[in-house]
């Protein structure tokens, strides 16, 4: 044994000093990986070849063995970490194929079916086009300087409060991350913009710099995030195949019959789970902030930047307004929601009934996987399950679900109709929408005539009024449209007024439009209206239009078109909602033919406006270097894909990858095992970029730990803010490079290094935090499904 290391050891150790040495040759990272497989791949095949790596087996025609499995353990649980005293034998290869040339041959077979179910045509391939649309949609927004407002006025807010500027970045880094998610692009962005400014208010440049690095790097946890989307088409793999054989293992047919739920875990749940925790660390790095200008207020002093806001708002009337009419109104409605005032008015009825309620676990099953299922889920949930099954046995079975008859149809839409809330649902909404836009008026400008806004306001109550009194379950949506016309109108006269003054106030000018988008993609994935894919192309399409927006105002040029457009998308998405637009039916009404053109005609006027944003980067410059960019960036992700592949599988042609699972499953505590994976994850961080740790060592580790007993979101999460932490960690954070390349050259590399250090023990702090809560993760999935 070469070194008294067992051969395994031996290829691990060469695999991983060749793709560090590789990195540091200065290729690029996806050229380096696919070369530092290929090149410990013949430095392993040419030691085995000479005899110098030799693997030490556990004999399995021993004695010991035979009698280790004749007590009851699985052939899978034994190893030699668990049993380091069982008889072992030399094998002739460390590669369990028998040689290397067959390895060969088995890798280049399986490297293209890999490509080809992972890259080109696989399950994950939808979810992978994710990643272009938010490399668009973040590159487009940063070129169209939404950064520079967001800056300017976020340090005019939080400016004269102590470390003001500091918070300021904070925020606005949550902000960008939320809508560009481009961890260089941010972090140059505010080095520019915000660190002279801080310098020159006497700012401590460790604090400043480590601020800016930290904050950029948000754009990694908080949704719509790369590093989650690319984690959860791994995720979904590994969680499904783990949990299949540990129902196996388990004695059961399936993990559905273990678990009592599917096994599967989407991009969209993983955005749900990461809310929470990103919005968490952005409050522990201004409350970090905000503690250190307490203690040092000369090194991070008050600032006062000017006011946000040109007319002055007294405390009374900005919380009576912006703060307690608000919050009157949506408390309000949900209060009548319970009440059954507002609520569904839809008469639509299910032609089938509802099948029969099944039991919460399945108790057919066999003694090992009763027992198992008892350990798992406990002896109260199984003996509910089975009283469940007794009386659903008792009453025949379950239902199933059966085709209704006209009668019964008519009798259960009579029941909708007779139960249904005077007011609409999509009426209150546009009602409580409305009601906002003009409170949100009066608040930031009270000076102002209110006879407009109170216009508005009284036709809001008069639509209300009119769907109440005039508007039933029958009524038609042609008619419900004529209906309420003038209401409208009367509300659309009081909200443009609104609009024109909101305009007005410089942080709403800046804040909204970013917002709406923000608040569009994330709740289309949010809600579950839509997978990320659709809601990436939407924020791509958003970004495009809110950028040449920005543009034509920067020539003093009319973004009515612009503006047009957006209209005929939210005009668009009414009539799909209150419309039938199927045309193709065997009888189509006039109404729906109506409404069918104009729906068309609004996709029409909104595809032209797409068009003319692109035509106004493309002219001034701005859509080519986007559009190129966007390439570099997805090419170099796909291609790491590829790359990380290959030499994934060099690792299991020689058995590295079992060797390591072998390792980590010989501990009982899985939560000592989920440990010593963060801990790795994070010392690798110092040196690896996070696109090589998700593409070379989750899928690894992947298979213990989502193989457990742990909810595969926390776990997902928890690798996400690890992977953030590898932005910060010298010597080779890519965040303190971006930084670096931007900083005056009064700031030092130890300032950087310094100021980052304390970000880092945040982050610690975050996971510790994840760790002692995993409801922080779990909870606003649990809530929104």
């Amino acid at each position: 044994m070469l070194f008294g290391l067992d051969g395994v050891e031996i290829g691990l150790i060469i695999v991983f000093l060749t793709l560090f040495a590789s990195i540091l040759s200065g290729f690029p990272v996806a050229f380096a990986i696919g070369g530092a497989g290929v090149i410990s791949f013949g430095i392993i095949a040419a030691l085995d070849s000479a005899g110098y790596l030799i693997h030490q087996a556990i004999d399995t025609s021993s004695e010991a063995y035979a009698a280790l499995r004749a007590s009851g353990v699985p052939d899978s649980a034994i190893s030699i970490f668990r049993y380091p005293d069982l008889p072992r034998m030399a094998t002739e290869s460390i590669f369990p194929a028998g040689d290397w040339e067959t390895a060969l041959t088995r890798n280049v077979g399986f490297i293209t079916n890999r490509i080809n179910e992972r890259v080109i045509a696989g399950q994950s391939i939808e979810t992978l086009l994710a990643v272009l649309m938010f490399v668009l949609m973040g590159i487009v927004l940063e070129r169209s300087k939404i950064a520079n407002d967001l800056l300017t006025t976020m340090a005019r807010v939080f400016g004269p409060l102590p470390g003001g500027l500091a918070v300021s970045i904070v925020v606005v880094g949550a902000f960008l991350a939320a809508s560009t998610g481009i961890v260089g692009a941010t972090v140059v962005t505010m080095g520019l913009l915000a660190l002279p400014t801080m310098l020159r208010n006497n700012y401590s440049p460790e604090l400043a710099t480590g601020v800016i690095a930290a904050s950029g790097t948000l754009g990694q946890i908080i949704p719509p995030s790369i590093v989650i989307v690319l984690l959860g088409t791994l995720a979904g793999d590994l969680y499904s195949t783990a949990q299949e054989t540990r129902a196996t293992e388990a004695g059961c047919s399936d993990a559905l019959t273990f678990l009592g739920e599917p096994a599967v875990v989407s991009v969209g749940t993983l955005f749900q789970a990461a809310l929470v925790p990103g919005i968490l660390l952005a409050g522990l790095y201004a409350a970090y902030a905000f503690g250190y200008a307490m203690l040092n207020p000369s090194k991070a002093p008050a600032v006062e930047m000017g006011a946000a806001n040109g007319e002055p708002v007294t405390r009374g009337e900005a919380f009576t307004w912006l703060l307690g009419v608000p919050v009157l109104l949506i408390v309000g409605t949900m209060i009548l929601s319970q009440m059954n005032v507002v609520g569904s008015q839809s008469t639509q009825v299910d032609s089938f009934s509802d099948a029969g309620q099944v039991a919460s676990l399945r108790t057919n099953v066999g003694p090992e996987c009763q027992a198992s299922m008892i350990a798992l889920h406990g002896q109260e949930a199984w003996d509910a399950a089975v009283e469940e099954q007794r009386v659903i046995d008792e009453a025949g079975g379950v239902q199933a679900s059966e085709r209704l008859t006209p009668e019964q149809m008519e009798a259960a839409r009579t029941s909708l109709i007779a139960n249904a809330a005077p007011i609409g649902t999509g009426i209150a909404i546009l009602a409580v929408m409305a009601g906002l836009v003009l409170a949100m008026a009066r608040g930031v400008s009270p000076s102002a005539e209110p006879r407009p806004l109170l216009i508005g306001m009284g036709g809001i109550l008069l639509g209300l009024v009119v769907d109440w009194l005039l508007i039933k379950p029958t009524t038609s949506a042609g008619l419900t449209v004529i209906l309420m016309l003038l209401p409208w109108a009367i509300t659309l006269y009081g909200c443009a007024i609104a609009m024109k003054r909101l305009a007005g106030n410089e942080l709403l000018r800046v804040v909204f439009p970013p917002l709406v988008l923000i608040v569009a993609v994330l709740g289309s994935i949010l809600g579950g209206i839509t997978n990320p894919t659709p809601a990436a192309a939407l924020g791509a399409a958003g970004a495009i239009m809110l950028a040449a927006y920005r543009k034509l105002g920067d020539e003093n040029r009319s973004p009515r078109i612009i503006l047009l457009s957006t209209l005929a998308v939210i005009v668009m998405i009414l009539i799909g909602i209150n419309f039938d637009l199927r045309i193709n039916t065997e009888s189509v009404s006039v109404e729906s033919w109506i409404a069918f053109v104009f729906a068309y005609a609004a996709y029409l006027y909104a595809l032209f406006g797409l068009l003319f944003s692109c035509w106004v980067l493309f002219r001034s410059g701005v859509l080519t270097p986007a559009v190129r960019e966007t390439a570099k960036v997805t090419s170099m992700v796909f291609t790491i894909l590829i790359a990380s592949q290959l030499l994934n599988l060099v690792v299991i042609s020689f058995g590295g990858e079992h060797y390591i699972q072998q390792f980590l499953k010989s501990f009982d505590d899985v939560r000592t095992v989920f440990l010593i994976v963060m801990l790795v994850l994070f010392v690798l961080g110092f040196v690896l970029d996070f696109l090589e740790i998700i593409y070379i060592v989750v899928p690894i580790v992947g298979p213990v730990i989502y193989g457990a007993h742990f909810d595969p979101k926390w776990v997902t999460i928890m690798i996400a803010v690890n992977l953030q932490t590898s932005f910060l960690t010298p010597p080779f954070g890519f965040a303190l490079f971006y930084l670096r390349g931007v900083a005056p050259k009064e700031v030092t590399t130890g300032h950087i290094y310094r100021g980052v250090i304390p970000f880092v023990l945040i982050q610690v702090v975050g996971l510790a935090l994840l760790a002692s809560f995993p409801s922080i993760v779990t909870f606003v999935p649990a809530l929104l499904n």
